[in-house]
């Protein structure tokens, strides 16, 4: 109901990480589980498969549109990477993405807002504790006047919610009312 993502339990609500804290967003979704799509991910994130954000965002579309149509998002903004990441990569993953979805739904995106500010340690691998220390102040807002009330964020993959929760405290903290997240696919956390 939270995040998202698959459940263990056929009766609960929240995944084990949901129940465990409070989330900075308001609501999240994944188009799959990341066992699924995995090389994939891997393929388009590292092997330079820029070519695969097309289909991404055609079937996050497809799969979210509805929900997109509910919450009427003013603006799509994509997990920022750290300037010398994104020269090694040569693009940052979570932007090709929502400009993909962009093309299909029509609402903007959005890469002037927020910055990663602070180079992080890669999060996989990381225990939970250790991702939000790796990502504390990670963040900084680039614009003094920001008039948005609605945004998604868009990653590639949610796991426990660090990185989305650290970009949604410095969201909020800059005036924005409702923060939700959209991720290609959802681990299954700590």
């Amino acid at each position: 109901m939270k995040c998202g993502k698959q459940l263990r339990e056929e009766d609960g609500e929240l995944c084990g990480d949901c129940g465990r804290r409070r989330h900075g967003f308001v609501q999240g979704i994944a188009l799959y589980d990341y066992g699924s799509i995995a090389d994939s991910v891997f393929r388009f994130k590292y092997c330079g498969r820029q070519e695969y954000a097309t289909f991404y965002g055609r079937q996050l579309y497809a799969a979210r549109r509805r929900w997109l149509e509910l919450i009427k998002p003013e603006a799509l903004v994509p997990v920022p990477i750290h300037p010398s990441r994104k020269r090694m990569r040569g693009y940052n993953q979570a932007e090709l993405i929502a400009r993909a979805l962009s093309e299909q739904s029509g609402i903007p995106v959005n890469t002037r807002l927020i910055i990663r500010s602070r180079k992080t340690l890669p999060q996989k691998g990381l225990n939970d504790g250790e991702r939000q220390n790796n990502l504390k102040r990670a963040f900084k807002i680039r614009q003094n006047d920001v008039k948005l009330k609605t945004i998604v964020i868009i990653d590639d993959i949610y796991t426990t919610g660090s990185t989305i929760d650290a970009m949604a405290e410095t969201l909020r903290g800059a005036g924005i009312e409702s923060v939700y997240f959209m991720a290609l696919a959802a681990g299954r956390g700590i």
